[in-house]
């Protein structure tokens, strides 16, 4: 047959170019988008989302799965954590699957199987959550394990998918700057050794179609998510640590909101925690990080300075108070709040929480007991964003 006697499909792009034209209403008509800068974001943050969802469609496999990069700076959703890589793969709950990695030196690697997907009006379930200490790992770092369907005395490393089972999702935390990732891979075991079949012309207009589906689904829903869970608190308040919403079973967090004038600041004072990993950041009303590569728009326990009464004391602020704990909202005017603790052995209590105090900038050095040990100079601060650009660039190559 020649090409042209090939039967031309009409719209074929429809259903994409539909939900980008109705997310693009959802984007101009955002209560909460106030300014041209908060406008300017959307329309960035819908560029990345569909980068995400035509990248995710052309490269999902429930036959031969691989595991994909979830979120990242350029592609950001769901308020990701800037200490964590986000790994997933498709599965499905009748196939079996041999996980194998190599440990690196990061503070927490954790799995969880989902049911279901991120829609509108819910969370997908958790089948199951864990970290790296029910695995066996060798002492070269390595290890393996396998999901499959639920059988009679599974051995050592075998974990059942569960019915429903959509998605394995695997998160890779860091602290200090100073860690390095691990490396990891997945293979369906009934088709490993064998080639996936090409795609046809109506798998790439299923392609299309889902993408569309994605794309509407994944901005009405983080759209809803804040109204969910953070929006009712009152404004510059923290709620008690929880058990995260939709989240890790091994994760607590404690959320709130903020809206500071140009002249104003929050004070959070939190203690040290001892559990591994302990992190606090700022979101946009999009639901997504701030820039954190090349602004201070988050600590954890290990970057923050500690003062000497083992305290974490951090400045949210539109204007450098001059201290190293400086949170930027870089000109937000309001935004999201959240910390995070993972790999604890026990709850997270309320006495552990975070305390916030709003202050006018001029005030802030008098709320700081130790503000003579919180100072920095530019040469300083300079430094320490040096440190951010460059150990992100490491964690981001490929």
């Amino acid at each position: 047959m020649s090409s042209r006697e090939i039967a031309v499909p009409q719209d074929l792009t429809k259903p994409l170019t539909d939900a980008i034209a109705e997310a693009e209403k959802l984007v101009a008509s955002a209560e909460f988008a106030e300014t041209e800068q908060d406008l300017a974001e959307g329309y960035d943050y819908l560029a990345g989302s569909i980068a995400a969802i035509i990248q995710l469609v052309r490269g999902r496999s429930l036959s031969h799965p691989n595991f994909v990069t979830s979120t990242g700076p350029s592609t950001k959703m769901g308020l990701d954590n800037p200490d964590t890589l986000y790994y997933h793969a498709d599965v499905e709950p009748t196939g079996t699957y041999v996980v194998r990695g190599r440990r690196g030196t990061t503070t927490d690697l954790s799995f969880q199987v989902l049911r279901g997907d991120y829609t509108p009006s819910a969370v997908p379930g958790g089948e199951d959550a864990f970290d790296d200490r029910r695995l066996t790992i060798a002492d070269d770092g390595t290890f393996e394990l396998t999901f499959g369907p639920g059988i009679a005395d599974p051995p050592d490393n075998y974990f059942a998918l569960g019915e429903g089972a959509s998605m394995l999702a695997v998160r890779e935390v860091y602290s200090d700057w100073t860690e390095r990732k691990g490396s990891i891979t997945v293979e369906r075991v009934d088709t490993v050794g064998t080639a996936p079949e090409e795609a046809d012309l109506a798998r790439v207009a299923r392609r299309y179609a889902t993408a569309g589906k994605m794309l509407t689904a994944r901005i009405n829903t983080w759209f809803n998510f804040p109204k969910w869970f953070y929006l009712d608190e009152p404004v510059n308040t923290f709620t008690p640590p929880r058990q995260t919403p939709g989240g890790l079973s091994t994760q607590f967090s404690s959320v709130g909101h903020y809206r500071l004038g140009p002249d104003e600041a929050m004070v959070i004072t939190i203690p040290k925690s001892d559990a591994p990993y302990q992190g606090f950041q700022l979101g946009s009303m999009w639901y997504i990080s701030l820039d954190y590569v090349n602004h201070q728009t988050s600590l954890n326990s290990a970057q923050a300075q500690v003062d000497p009464d083992g305290m974490i004391r951090m400045v949210v602020s539109h204007r450098d108070p001059g201290v190293a704990n400086w949170i930027e909202t870089t000109g937000r005017e309001k935004g999201i709040l959240q910390f995070r603790w993972q790999r604890s052995d026990s709850p997270i209590g309320p006495e552990l929480g975070p305390t916030a105090t709003v202050v006018g900038l001029d005030d802030v050095a008098a709320h700081l007991p130790h503000f003579e040990h919180n100072k920095i100079d530019a040469a300083g601060w300079s430094d320490r964003i040096a440190a951010r650009q460059r150990a992100f660039a490491e964690r981001m190559l490929g």
